[in-house]
């Protein structure tokens, strides 16, 4: 099912203090943003009891990039901070996270947790759908995993234009993803615009779950090349990225690994200024 796209606007934040915002329980408070203590296991449960209890809620797949964009704009790490779950998409945040006292985190990768997510909704029969990517990304992407796991279910993809939408062309789009009945939406778009879609449409789709995965719809629909593993492991994922795209990706990276680092010693030197939550319990 091809729907028609919606527009990228941003909702309507109270941003006086969102740096003072406070994090929520099981969350690790990273430069004001409230990255989700977790492991995999613990993302794919969250994600099922979204799904079993029909509780709306989005998730951010978060890594450097995502925390520096938040430090820039206020209204992003606000849409961080109201996510149900924030996942530790990078290396770094994992790192962080333990050595600000969280040894159980481990990478929650947007890409991995749309495999685990795939697989478990072919054996469950949840209901997927594709919203992002190139033109013909999504359908690529719903071939390769239907192919690859016989009986899941997707229900629509949509490849949004980049311009802005009129109000009319998002209503349309909003009752066509409502009536193909998803349980999960997956986002492509990138960040910041896929955090901004979401946040935007909380409470107008009727999908449990809202996840933001980006660049997973070129990785797992075979359209670009992922890093070798040992790079993942390893922090240098980036590198690679880099050097595949180097014209998109190089002023990112230049711009905000430096200033991550920066901002990371900041903030293990006084932790005061990112006060900790008492729980380690992950959000539920």
């Amino acid at each position: 099912m091809q729907v028609r796209p919606v527009p990228e606007t941003a909702p309507l934040l109270d941003t006086a203090n969102v740096a003072e915002m406070a994090v929520a329980p099981g969350k690790v408070n990273i430069l004001g943003v409230g990255v989700s203590a977790i492991r995999m296991q613990d993302a794919t449960a969250t994600l099922e009891q979204w799904i079993a209890r029909r509780s709306p809620g989005y998730v951010c797949i978060t890594g450097v990039h995502g925390v520096m964009e938040s430090q820039r704009d206020p209204t992003l790490k606000a849409i961080h901070n109201a996510a149900g779950m924030v996942t530790p998409d990078g290396v770094p945040l994992v790192w962080m996270s333990r050595m600000l006292g969280f040894p159980q985190v481990e990478r929650v990768y947007g890409p991995d947790l749309m495999r685990e997510m795939t697989a478990l909704s072919a054996r469950r029969g949840y209901r997927n759908y594709y919203y992002g990517g190139a033109p013909g990304t999504a359908d690529r992407l719903k071939e390769v995993l239907t192919r690859a796991h016989p009986g899941l279910q997707v229900v629509g993809t949509c490849c949004p234009p980049f311009r802005p939408l009129t109000p009319e062309e998002d209503a349309a789009t909003i009752a066509e993803i409502n009536a193909a009945q998803p349980d999960i939406i997956w986002v492509g778009l990138s960040t910041p615009k896929q955090e901004r879609w979401m946040a935007a449409h909380l409470g107008k789709l009727s999908a449990p779950a809202m996840v933001g995965v980006g660049a997973a719809f070129d990785f797992l629909s075979g359209q670009k090349p992922q890093a070798p593993r040992w790079m993942q492991r390893n922090g240098l994922e980036w590198a690679f990225r880099m050097a595949t795209e180097p014209r998109r990706l190089a002023g990112r990276y230049v711009r905000n690994n430096p200033a991550f680092v920066v901002g990371a010693l900041r903030q293990l030197v006084d932790r005061r200024r990112f006060p900790q939550m008492r729980s380690t319990t992950p959000l539920q």
